[in-house]
């Protein structure tokens, strides 16, 4: 049961180191453009 909560352990830790190192490495800005949808509108 320890060797379980152990490697639990480790990888909840080096998932944490993983998403920390994407949030700096990453490019998580969002691409900015227009867009432009045609709406149809009927009105009774």
């Amino acid at each position: 049961m320890r060797y379980i909560f152990r490697l639990v352990l480790i990888l909840v830790i080096l998932a944490a180191i993983a998403v920390v190192g994407y949030s700096y490495v990453g490019d998580l800005s969002p691409e900015r453009g227009t867009v432009e949808t045609p709406v149809t509108l009927e009105v009774n």
